[in-house]
């Protein structure tokens, strides 16, 4: 259904150029749900935001292609992309309440959404938006539409954010961290909800996240990100019971175990590399216990390492 290839975005600041995304390949099939994970900074949002046009002016996509259905994004006008926007490919944000108007009951928004997409009338909007909260098993349906964002529940406002996004109904859906300002026991409940919304709609889902528990939850693939580059990929079984590169290594054994609940936390030495001064080598090269002369010598492509499961790193090539 979409696919990146090779695609590289910079950003200009009155410092410099910032090396944002550095040739990204990624496909998301029909039905599936792909997870993309890594640490703050390595490229997950600006990925999303570079399928849907939503990039900063100060952005600039300087070679790729992302391709819905065989037709290029990439190359549409701003007129042409908003006709996918939303309708097609649809986002759920981290943080609703920036994504609803503050002034606008809630049934209002949607029923705005609904007639854009659709080209019905306001009555069938009415009724199509009651069973738009109902899918997201909001009770009380007609209630709730008389109610402004800031009258909800964090919880509350991140389900009519995805029943929003699920107006049309879009064939992708891009949910960027959408259970991060959550608790453990709201978070379950969006997780699950898009999970049937996925299965019942048919819907496939890019989710993003930092957090590998919610990967291991609900992703039938998963793609790790690090300063802007894919470094590993495939099944999500695969990739946090074996995974292959140093860094996915590293984020899984930072997660807390209850086996040792006195033990510190293990963290990942050193820093995210500036990506104005990208390194020669592999980007995660100066915190790698593993790292070799060639790792900070030369950048390694991704492998596949076996069955669809690929990684960017030497120590697999020796």
């Amino acid at each position: 259904m979409l696919a990146i290839k090779n695609l590289h975005v910079n950003f200009q600041t009155f410092r410099g150029t910032i090396e944002a995304l550095k040739n990204i390949n990624l496909s998301i099939k029909e039905k599936e749900i792909v997870g993309i994970v890594g640490e703050s900074g390595s490229g997950k949002s600006i990925t999303a935001l570079s399928i849907l046009g939503l990039l900063e002016n100060n952005a600039e996509i300087t070679n790729g292609e992302i391709s819905y259905r065989g037709q290029n994004l990439l190359t549409l006008s701003k007129k042409e992309i908003q006709t996918i926007r939303g309708k097609k490919i649809a986002m759920v944000f981290q943080e609703p309440m920036t994504a609803l108007h503050p002034t606008m009951k809630v049934g209002e928004q949607l029923s705005e959404v609904i007639r854009r997409h659709r080209k019905v009338s306001k009555k069938e909007a009415k009724q199509i938006m009651i069973h738009a909260l109902k899918d997201v098993h909001i009770h009380n349906p007609e209630h709730v539409a008389k109610q402004y964002p800031f009258e909800l529940s964090g919880g509350m406002r991140q389900r009519i954010v995805i029943a929003l996004a699920m107006a049309a109904p879009p064939d992708l859906l891009i949910a960027d961290e959408p259970t991060t300002a959550l608790d453990v026991t709201i978070q379950h409940e969006i997780l699950q909800l898009m999970k049937e919304l996925n299965e019942k709609k048919g819907t496939s889902i890019l989710f993003i996240t930092h957090d590998l528990g919610v990967v291991s939850q609900i992703c039938d693939r998963t793609i790790v990100m690090y300063a802007g580059e894919v470094i590993e990929s495939g099944e999500t079984k695969e990739v946090l019971h074996a995974p292959q590169h140093p860094y996915t290594r590293a984020l899984i054994e930072a997660l807390p175990d209850g086996k040792n609940a006195n033990e510190p936390l293990k963290a990942i030495q050193g820093e995210v590399p500036n990506l104005m001064e990208r390194p020669v080598g592999c980007a995660f090269a100066s915190r790698c216990q593993y790292a070799i002369d060639i790792c900070r010598a030369k950048q390694p492509e991704l492998i596949q390492w076996q069955n669809q499961h690929d990684v960017a790193c030497w120590l697999e090539r020796n």
